[in-house]
């Protein structure tokens, strides 16, 4: 099926930002001050440089509703980032003696196809060919409900095999699970318990544990998508992601872990070095991100409304971090922006603009739209004064209007332009113009 929209974190800090540098972040903070007030972004940005925050801003609200705003110590759901954390358990417990990397997955789980073929390895860096079970059509109807292992085990197993173990890479949520489970075996606690003992509390991170229901009082906050207002997003229960995206914290906390694990706190060099190592561009647990001519290790994250990522430059020792409870905008600018301050790299702000539509006029664009280019089908609709478009089995998602007949949806990189006269649109999308006829 053609995906429209795909709200998954992806990373590449490549642009050329060619302007001059901001003094001491107050253009940063002028920047996330800017977002915020149009409605583009709430989360927490942190920066490092040899292993103290040079930088820390937070902006937005824990909860809309209540109207309880954010600090810089506000917890968020880091979604996939969980893995990195993950990954170093998985570490430890090899270095420990307790699991080694050939060891394979049919000693905890026989009944996975090809169980006897995958190995902890593989799962750990996506090359088990296990299906991610959060590509399931059905995954958003059930993904508020607690599941045992025992149903968590019979939804992998019928999303079966992708492909023959090591014959190449794909991300799979499912993978990270099983290591999640493996874990708790081996260690005979539950995985908040082995995070707790084997992360949190040596390396003094207070901030960081397995979620449970959201607390906006105990400093959490809630996550939202924008469709002309902040919409509060539904709570993915913790007990389905685990280790592969469970897990809560904030940017200090990450720091604080990236810190220790780069600099041999928590691991081994051998060990590092393994999840350091890529191959077809994954590493275990962690990714390379590039940005100005280096290179950065880290993950990105995406679970309900929340988004984050971190990455750490060894050779300048600066690590960032966004944890993000609300975006309307590509959050990638923004660690564009915060990253060019970090390197003392020039850059331009992106201007911040909106073009006002009246809803009257909305209903000019209201219809179903067909193409012969792509097998869906758009329809547009309007929710109050918000324009809406829905593909063919997908998610509807909210459209800004950014000039006449022109509207974009920023998160996903999609602009869509209207023509009346013609009665047709245009989708633009990863570089395909795509024309679609009213019905």
């Amino acid at each position: 099926m053609i995906k429209l929209v795909n709200t998954a974190l992806s990373v590449c800090f490549c642009s050329q930002l060619t302007f001059s540098q901001s003094e001491n972040y107050k253009q940063i903070d002028k920047y996330l001050d800017d977002l915020e007030k149009h409605n583009k972004f709430m989360g927490s940005v942190a920066v490092a440089k040899n292993g103290e925050i040079v930088y820390s801003k937070a902006v937005g609200y824990s909860d809309v509703e209540k109207g309880i705003r954010a600090n810089e110590d506000s917890k968020y759901r880091i979604g996939s980032i969980s893995k990195t954390f993950t990954a170093v358990l998985v570490m430890q417990a090899v270095e420990q003696g307790k699991l080694k990397l050939d060891t394979r997955l049919n000693t905890f789980f026989p009944t996975i196809k090809n169980a006897d073929k995958i190995t902890i390895s593989h799962l750990l860096n996506h090359r088990s060919g296990i299906h991610s079970f959060t590509d399931d059509d059905s995954y958003l109807e059930w993904n508020t409900q607690a599941k045992t292992e025992k149903e968590m085990l019979a939804i992998i197993e019928k999303g079966n095999s992708l492909f023959a173990p090591d014959s190449k890479a794909q991300y799979s949520n499912s993978n990270y699970v099983l290591l999640s489970y493996i874990l708790e075996k081996v260690y005979k606690e539950s995985f908040g318990s082995i995070l707790q003992k084997n992360i949190a509390k040596p390396i003094g991170l207070k901030n960081t544990y397995l979620a449970k229901t959201i607390d906006v009082y105990d400093n959490e906050v809630k996550s939202y998508t924008y469709t002309g207002n902040w919409k509060l997003e539904s709570e993915t229960d913790p007990s389905i992601p685990l280790g592969a995206g469970a897990i809560v914290s904030n940017p200090q906390d990450i720091i604080l872990f990236s810190n220790a694990l780069f600099e041999g706190k928590l691991l081994q060099p051998s060990s590092l070095e393994y999840m350091k190592t890529l191959k077809d561009n994954y590493g275990s647990g962690l990714f390379k991100y590039p940005f100005n001519g280096k290179f950065g290790y880290g993950h990105t994250g995406g679970i309900d409304g929340f988004s984050s990522i971190f990455t750490y430059f060894e050779n300048d020792k600066i690590t960032y971090v966004m944890t993000s409870n609300g975006a309307n905008t590509n959050t990638n600018t923004i660690s564009l922006v915060v990253l060019s301050e970090a390197f003392g790299v020039p850059y331009q702000l992106p201007e911040i603009t909106t073009y006002k539509v009246e809803p009257k006029d909305l209903d000019a664009y209201l219809g179903v739209y067909s193409s012969t280019q792509l097998p869906i089908k758009i329809t547009i609709t309007r929710v109050g004064e918000t324009l809406m478009a829905q593909a063919t089995g997908q998610s509807s998602f909210p459209l800004e209007a950014v000039k006449k007949d022109v509207f974009q949806f920023e998160v996903a990189g999609i602009v869509i332009e209207f023509n009346s006269n013609e009665n047709n649109l245009i989708l633009i999308q990863g570089g395909g113009n795509f024309t679609f006829s009213k019905e």
